[in-house]
């Protein structure tokens, strides 16, 4: 299992136990993001994400060590595993609300999230590109912008956001070059 180290990116992933879905609603997508941002914030900055009916997406940067030992984490040789739990605690809280909102019982994760490092600058422009594609693919819908619940409309909007915005039109040269590169349906299979 890949520990999460301080500056690094990561794409963390995960689906449903077998063919059930995470979110039932659009109030679950909400309360998935808000215990989310809860969770998460204090030790991640949030590139994208896209949240699918059976299975989710996020492209993070865990925050510097010295950020994450002010949300009351002490010891260095154990920050890996401290984010590590930060996350299963996202999980374990999401879906302890959802059964019970939802009046069902077990795990709704496969056990484990998966966690892939990002180690160069093209994994990472790609990786941004298949997060927001995976509506478009699952023909959902026919262009990102048109999937509710990912990041492209916060990222392409002009509101106040969450995500680390200014780095992701960077990478991409500006807002322009961003929706010309997502209007292309580009295969990237060997990203997950």
């Amino acid at each position: 299992m890949e520990v999460l180290e301080p500056d690094k990116y990561y794409h963390i992933y995960n689906r449903a136990n077998g063919n059930e879905k995470i979110f039932l609603n659009k109030g679950n997508y909400s309360f998935f993001l808000h215990k989310y941002q809860q969770h998460i914030q204090p030790i991640a900055n949030t590139l994208c994400y896209c949240l699918m009916p059976n299975h989710f997406h996020f492209l993070i940067k865990i925050r510097p060590s010295e950020e994450i030992e002010q949300t009351g984490h002490e010891d260095p040789s154990k920050m890996g595993l401290y984010c590590s739990k930060k996350f299963s605690n996202f999980f374990s809280s999401y879906a302890q609300a959802y059964n019970k909102q939802h009046n069902r019982t077990g795990s709704l994760f496969q056990k484990n999230f998966k966690r892939k490092i990002v180690d160069s600058e093209k994994y990472l422009f790609q990786l941004i590109h298949y997060i927001h594609l995976n509506p478009v693919r699952a023909n959902l819908v026919e262009k990102p912008e048109d999937w509710e619940f990912s990041s492209y409309q916060k990222l392409t909007s002009t509101g106040p956001t969450f995500l680390q915005k200014k780095e992701i039109l960077g990478l991409y040269d500006g807002i322009e070059n961003f929706e010309y590169v997502h209007s292309k349906i580009i295969s990237y299979d060997d990203l997950i």
